[in-house]
């Protein structure tokens, strides 16, 4: 059912419909180089093949799963001599590209540049991260998205109507609920709608001539989503909990962990981020937060799944009700940008460390006041190098906890001015 031609190609209308630039690029055989990107059974071999057509190119498919840097040389070797014999040039279209290292992907320069090969690369990762960048320029970005449910249903339609190529033969009909269910199941996937279609059509021929929810649920067993175990995916899905989390979306947050733990992913992956998210969003407006997000993954360690996804939901669910204040990311990083840009200052000989005779002689912890036994616990002292004094790393905010913290500052300002 692999569409041959760019009229039955469906779900890419945005890209691919009439007048559309890509289109009338592609038409006009002037496509050049491409870098295909976006999940699986999305189009991506499908649009190479139809550009390799197109435009009178020699389409030689590879894969960087199957295939090294060998039986890449020897293409590209052949390619040349085709193109010295006045033959065509040749489309090299290889299928997870992101899977060669630097190298690798530098041996199609030169050929990309003489006009032996035109590169169509397929990748499910951002080629922004996965290919070097001497490629990226030389080739024009085209990102695929997931189908929706319309192309879908129109894909479905086709292969049962389809008596060449599908399932025409088999005279079956298919729900309404039958149809919207599997686009479900196929979670933007053509392929794997295809899959799934194929074996309900069987189940179903064997009983009657009508696709049902029935052959669809047992064909399909159950819904693999979306999800790489470091790749993109996996990290859309960590940004978007953790995006949930600060933006106080209760909801969302405890969907996107569902999300991954359902998808496959290391739960404590999401344990880590919500530590960070405590310590980074959250801080002093809320103390417990972090404590409570630390013992979330102390208890996954502990428990595992399925109890696991509990103390992980509520730790989520905590975060996400917490006030959020920037105030320690805040404090802590102006302080570093003071130590890595300003002058790096001596340390007060009031506070340093008088281990020895000599050191006391120098005046080592001279004039140092314990502060606990002073008024209000307050010692009439700075603490920071001289010229650094007076200056604010940590302002709190007015929100959770913070409040309290600002009014303790503003009561020990207030007395170191009284002395």
């Amino acid at each position: 059912m692999r569409p041959r031609s760019l009229d039955e190609l469906v779900g890419q209308e945005a890209l691919l419909g009439p007048g559309r630039p890509l289109r009338r690029a592609i038409e006009a055989g002037e496509a050049g180089s491409l870098l295909l990107f976006g999940p699986p059974g999305v189009g991506k071999t499908t649009l190479a093949r139809l550009v390799a057509e197109l435009s009178g190119l020699v389409f030689e498919p590879f894969s960087a799963v199957l295939s090294g840097i060998k039986e890449v040389r020897e293409a590209l070797h052949e390619a040349s001599a085709r193109r010295a014999r006045g033959g065509p040039a040749t489309l090299l279209f290889v299928d997870e590209i992101h899977r060669f290292n630097k190298a690798q992907q530098d041996a199609f320069l030169a050929h990309v540049e003489s006009g032996d090969i035109v590169l169509v690369g397929a990748t499910t990762e951002n080629p922004a991260f996965s290919v070097n960048a001497a490629l990226l320029s030389r080739s024009r970005v085209v990102q695929l998205q997931p189908l929706d449910d319309v192309a879908l249903a129109t894909l479905i339609d086709r292969a049962l109507a389809d008596e060449e190529r599908g399932l025409g033969h088999l005279r079956l009909r298919i729900t309404d609920a039958a149809r919207t269910r599997l686009a479900f199941f196929a979670g933007g996937d053509a392929r794997r709608a295809l899959t799934v279609l194929e074996a309900a059509a069987s189940l179903a021929a064997a009983a009657g001539d009508r696709i049902d929810v029935v052959e669809i649920a047992e064909a399909a067993q159950q819904r693999v989503l979306a999800h790489d175990k470091d790749g993109d995916q996996h990290f859309d899905l960590l940004s978007a909990f953790h995006k949930s989390l600060r933006n106080s979306d209760a909801d969302a947050a405890v969907y996107w962990l569902a999300r991954s733990l359902e998808a496959g992913a290391d739960p404590l992956q999401a344990a880590r981020r919500m530590i960070a998210m405590a310590a980074e969003d959250i801080g002093l407006a809320d103390p417990m937060a972090l404590q409570i997000a630390t013992s979330a993954m102390l208890a996954f360690e502990r428990m595992g799944l399925p109890e696991g996804r509990l103390p992980l939901a509520e730790a989520a669910l905590y975060l996400a009700t917490a006030p959020k204040s920037r105030g320690v990311a805040a404090a802590i990083d102006a302080a570093m940008s003071e130590v890595r840009e300003g002058r790096q200052h001596a340390v007060p000989l009031h506070l340093r460390n008088a281990p020895t005779k000599l050191a006391k002689e120098l005046g080592h912890g001279q004039a140092y006041r314990y502060a606990p036994d002073e008024p209000g616990h307050v010692a009439d002292m700075d603490c920071l190098p001289e010229p650094l004094v007076g200056k604010r790393f940590y302002r709190p905010g007015d929100w959770g906890f913070e409040a309290k913290v600002r009014e303790r500052l503003e009561d020990i300002a207030r007395r170191r001015k009284e002395r």
